[in-house]
Formats: C-alpha cells, sequence, structure tokens
C-alpha cells in the first residue's frame, strides 16, 4: 500500500475512533444521568407516606434546628429526610406562644410561633373539599389545603423548593386568642355558634371572615424559612396584569422568550429552567397567580425559584388553563430530569403517589377525587406540549441537561 493511501486510511480510522469515543461517552454520560433519575424516583415513591412521629432518638437536635440545617441555595429540604415525620408532627402538635396578623398581601393568614420559637404560617378553612371556585383562574380565597398538596406534590416532583406544610386543628377560643396581638383579636366575633376571624391584609374584610366549626377551625400551617435565608421578591416574567383589557406582552409576542433569554437572571444559570420547572408544577395544580416569586438575596441568581404560597391552587378540576404553560411552549425548553420524572408519573402513577403522600396528614382527605384525577390529565397535557416543542426543534435543543452551566447566550 502506498503510503499516501496508508495517510487517508489512518485519517479515516482516527476520525471513525474519535466519534465513535464521543459518541458512546455522550451516550454513557445520558444512560447514567438517566438511571440517577430513575432511581431517585424510585428512593421518592419508597418514601412517600410519612407517619408523624415525635420521636427524634438520634438527635439532640429541636425538630426547628434540623429543619433550618436542610435548607440549602437549591433545596429546601434534602431528598432523604428521615425526620421529616417528626418536624411535621411538631408543627400539628406544638403549644402555639403567640398568634399575629399574618404579614402583608392580599389573603387572610395569621402568624403564629411554636413552642421552640418556631414562626408558621397559618391559613384558615374558607371551602369545602368539594367546592368548585368558578370565574377567573386565580379567583376566590386562598385554599388551605391547596398547600398541603402543592407540597407533596414538590416532593413527588423531585423540586424540593416548597416549604414544608401540613394540616392543623386548632382551637380558636383556648389556643389563639389567649395569645393573640391586641390587633389580630380585634379581628375576632362570633357569628351563629362560631368563631371566627377577618385579620389584617389588603381583602380582608368584617363581612368575609373565616369561621371554626364552633371553636375548632381546620388549616394548614406552613414553615417559615430560617432568618439566616433573606428572601429576595422578583415579578415574574411571566405574570398577569390582572387588568381586564391590558394584556400583558407575553400574551401577543410569540418571541418573549427570546427577549427573557437576554435579560438577568435568564440569561445565564438555572433560573430560566426554574421557570420553566414552576410553570409545569403550577399548571398541575392549577395556580394561575404566580405574578412574583422568590429567591434568595444576592444569589446572583444561583438559589432556586422558592415555591411559595400555592393556596390559589385546585379551585375548579374542570378548568386546564393553558397560559399557566406558557414558559414552557414559549422557550420549548425543559429540565431532562424533569422530562424523566414527568415520563415515570403518567399512567396514574401521580394521583396515585400524590393520594398516598398525602393519606398521613391530620386533615386528610386533602383533595377530592376530581381534583386528583385533573393531575393526570394535566400531566398528559404537558408531555404533549413538550413533544410538539421536539417535534419542531429537536429533543437536543428542547431537553436540558441541568446538571451543566447553562447560557442562553
Amino acid at each position: 500500500m502506498k503510503l499516501k493511501q496508508r495517510v487517508v486510511l489512518l485519517a479515516i480510522l482516527l476520525v471513525i475512533f474519535i466519534f465513535t469515543k464521543v459518541f458512546l461517552i455522550d451516550n454513557l454520560d445520558t444512560s447514567a444521568a438517566n438511571r440517577e433519575d430513575q432511581r431517585a424516583f424510585h428512593r421518592m415513591m419508597a418514601s412517600l407516606h410519612v407517619e408523624l412521629d415525635p420521636q427524634l432518638d438520634h438527635t439532640l437536635q429541636s425538630p426547628w434546628e434540623i429543619a433550618a440545617q436542610w435548607v440549602v441555595p437549591r433545596e429546601v429540604y434534602p431528598e432523604e429526610t428521615p425526620e421529616l415525620g417528626a418536624v411535621m408532627h411538631a408543627m400539628t402538635t406544638k403549644k402555639i406562644v403567640k398568634a399575629d396578623v399574618g404579614y402583608k398581601g392580599t389573603q387572610l393568614k395569621a402568624l403564629l410561633i411554636l413552642e421552640g420559637g418556631q414562626k408558621v404560617v397559618f391559613k384558615p378553612k374558607r371551602y369545602a373539599r368539594d367546592y368548585v371556585v368558578e370565574g377567573e383562574p386565580y379567583a376566590g380565597y386562598d385554599r388551605h389545603n391547596a398547600e398541603v398538596a402543592a407540597f407533596h406534590l414538590d416532593r413527588i416532583l423531585g423540586f424540593r423548593r416548597a416549604p414544608l406544610v401540613v394540616g392543623r386543628f386548632v382551637n380558636l377560643r383556648t389556643e389563639i386568642k389567649p395569645v393573640a396581638t391586641e390587633q389580630l383579636l380585634g379581628t375576632f366575633m362570633t357569628v351563629g355558634n362560631n368563631t371566627c376571624f377577618y385579620g389584617k391584609c389588603y381583602y380582608c374584610r368584617e363581612t368575609e371572615p373565616a369561621c371554626a366549626d364552633g371553636d375548632i377551625m381546620e388549616g394548614s400551617v406552613t414553615l417559615w424559612l430560617p432568618d439566616v435565608w433573606p428572601l429576595q421578591k422578583h415579578r415574574h416574567p411571566w405574570g398577569r396584569t390582572y387588568r381586564e383589557g391590558k394584556l400583558a406582552r407575553w400574551e401577543y409576542d410569540e418571541s418573549y422568550c427570546d427577549a427573557v433569554k437576554k435579560t438577568s437572571p435568564y440569561d445565564s444559570g438555572p433560573r430560566l429552567l426554574d421557570i420553566i420547572d414552576t410553570a409545569v408544577f403550577d399548571y398541575l395544580i392549577g395556580n394561575a397567580d404566580r405574578h412574583h416569586y422568590e429567591s434568595f438575596q444576592d444569589d446572583e441568581g444561583a438559589s432556586m425559584l422558592i415555591l411559595l404560597d400555592n393556596a390559589k391552587s385546585f379551585g375548579n378540576p374542570a378548568l386546564d388553563e393553558r397560559s399557566i404553560l406558557a414558559p414552557l411552549y414559549q422557550c420549548c425548553i425543559i429540565r431532562v430530569s424533569t422530562w424523566n420524572r414527568l415520563n415515570y408519573l403518567k399512567n396514574g402513577v401521580l394521583k396515585s403517589a400524590l393520594k398516598t403522600a398525602m393519606s398521613h396528614d391530620p386533615i386528610a382527605p386533602v383533595l377530592s377525587d376530581p381534583h386528583l384525577d385533573a393531575l393526570d390529565q394535566r400531566l398528559l397535557s404537558i408531555l404533549a406540549t413538550v413533544k410538539q416543542c421536539t417535534d419542531q426543534f429537536g429533543p437536543d435543543v428542547v431537553l436540558v441537561e441541568d446538571r451543566m452551566t447553562l447560557s442562553h447566550l
């Protein structure tokens, strides 16, 4: 064989070798990532049911200290939390030592201090489980049971970005009024044989109090994040105007996502993918009210989008508000791990998993069956939306490997 032919042959073999090596490594990495996603899913499924057990035998720390140590920039609680049941048990049973009006906002809530100094946000029951909230997708009062269900969905999706929530029954006469501030106490009243309060907020009215069944009020308590992690509030890029006849830019500009990608903190880092995850989460729960969101302060876009205030959810199981998915279908990107998790949850697995996860809660059943059925139906819509994106742009563009540094520039 002539020298020139040998050189050409060697060059061809070298190209084949390099291509084969790159192809195999890429596929091995992808397969390894997918296998880890599958293992993480099985670990989650195995730990779905959380017994509210007061025992913390292996540590001298209080449940509040344990929960505070869980918080890091990218998660509120870790994947494996053997102490979760003890923390949630404390949230639903510890003595209330102070009660005050809730922090500023549009909806009724109370700020409680539990024994040991832990703050929790109490949201009272306003609707029966089978009540359907008509009108706009963000209409109606906050739903306390929606907070509970949203927390467990956050666990199931593997996001771990929602603060801990558990149901609780409180006696307004014996547990709240004796430790209430003057400001909160001044909003108490009796309606028939029921003790009620209307609190202090933008939409709080004396004519629209939340009432207990006698003195016993059902509600949810959300664990306050540690003060060492101050929050920063951001306007959601896909927020609504809440004004009739006035559309937000994303509602009429098909290229809106391109503009978002050029704006900090969405031009690099994980924040845009967090927005996409949140759109998936909000569509499943029917939350069209995320006009703002919180992250940790001074994070330069690196911390998670924290899934706070999920109570405007599970209002109408028959309403699938597709506009909630606008970040997904306008940007046409999604994390590979999120895509994998959604596929693991189809064929009725999501409904079953959420039902199991919520079964231990003191206010169970947390959701009515129509809401659980709606979750499975909405999941199919999300999967179909991603498929439309992959058909148009290809999976290599749409499915983003979230273990890599993301840059849109």
